[in-house]
């Protein structure tokens, strides 16, 4: 009997863990698959609708900078999506397919109705709650998907355990093995969430200090709360960098750009893994990434990039300077990056998460 994938997601927005999902479930689409997924609205995932096959049950959901009223929000959908787990009681041969730690309401649902499931894990064990959660998961789970080294070690599960590497969509890839790269020279892109850690700061900090090249920044956020960050802070805006808020396509900034950045600080957010990294090798950037992280493994200094810490901003700086002043180098960079995105093709990551699937 064909197998039915129950989906779930918490919070779907124009992030890495729904972009990832939505590539998978595209795959697993195409191959005809049945699916129903259980998310928010208003974010990547709603591009899906496109299929016949796929049936998006919606919830309304937002985080708020206030925590007390976020965690309630969250406990509220956990409860929901438990209760409205139970919809497939009867429902035969489906697998429950958890994105994220956080869904927990369905994974005790579909343990007490006895279902299938796996866990697809994009984040770290960051405080208490997350703790938690990994034990909740190595109990419920038949089987937990890492998407790095890095991401398996922390999680501290040793069994049902693989680790499988994003992918980008095909879609990506089709589009720059068509179109031909615009690249200016010295544009230098950062793409964040609008977090101080995630190198905000030393991102208009380098902008301010190296001003024959062009900076820009793009943010999954609303302009107004851009704004205001930028108030907050005191930020200091050259003539040289583009802020710009969520973008749906980001496909010309990366055709336009030379170098990727992230500044992430590793004491305060390590990344599981590097999707922005992946778009950016598939365009044949070089990246500069932190030297911790599961995005560090997408990196080999001095061969698609460089792995330097947020807090030696002033290596970065010269490390910019000398990419962009070292034809050879620079050429070099890209053309290694275009070989190591050859690893994260979907075909190698759809193959891994069908084996695990058909052992469920």
């Amino acid at each position: 009997m064909k197998k039915k994938l129950i989906c779930f997601h918490l919070y779907n927005d124009y992030s890495g863990s729904p972009k990832v999902l939505k590539n998978v479930l595209d795959e697993l689409l195409w191959k005809g698959f049945d699916i129903e997924l259980i998310t928010s609205n208003g974010g990547v995932l709603d591009e899906l609708s496109i299929y016949q096959q796929i049936k998006i049950h919606h919830y309304r959901y937002k985080f708020t900078d206030n925590k007390l009223l976020t965690l309630l929000k969250y406990t509220y959908i956990q409860l929901y999506t438990f209760l409205f787990s139970f919809k497939y009681l009867f429902t035969p041969n489906c697998i429950f397919c958890i994105n994220t730690l956080l869904p927990v309401g369905p994974a005790i649902a579909g343990k007490i109705m006895n279902k299938k499931i796996i866990f697809y894990c994009h984040e770290n064990p960051k405080n208490k709650l997350y703790l938690f959660l990994c034990k909740v998961i190595s109990i419920m789970a038949d089987s937990i998907i890492c998407v790095s080294e890095y991401q398996a070690n922390k999680l501290n599960i040793k069994q049902k355990l693989s680790i499988i590497p994003n992918a980008i969509s095909r879609e990506f890839y089709t589009f720059f093995s068509h179109n031909e790269n615009q690249k200016k020279d010295k544009v230098i892109l950062m793409l964040s969430s609008l977090k101080a850690y995630k190198g905000i700061n030393e991102f208009i900090y380098l902008s301010n200090n190296l001003p024959d090249y062009q900076f820009v920044l793009i943010i999954n956020d609303r302009q107004e709360n851009i704004n205001a960050y930028v108030l907050r802070n005191a930020l200091c805006l050259g003539d040289n960098i583009q802020i710009i808020p969520r973008q749906i396509n980001v496909k010309p900034y990366y055709q336009k750009a030379s170098l990727l950045l992230n500044l992430s600080d590793k004491h305060r957010c390590v990344e599981t893994f590097g999707l922005t990294v992946i778009e950016a090798m598939i365009a044949g950037i070089p990246a500069i990434v932190p030297t911790v992280g599961g995005i560090a493994e997408l990196v080999k200094d001095g061969y698609n990039g460089y792995k330097i810490d947020v807090q030696d901003i002033e290596k970065i700086e010269s490390t910019i300077i000398e990419i962009f002043s070292n034809p050879l180098l620079y050429n070099s960079l890209s053309q290694n990056s275009l070989r190591e995105s050859l690893k994260y093709c979907p075909n190698a990551m759809i193959d891994s998460i069908l084996r695990i699937i058909a052992k469920c």
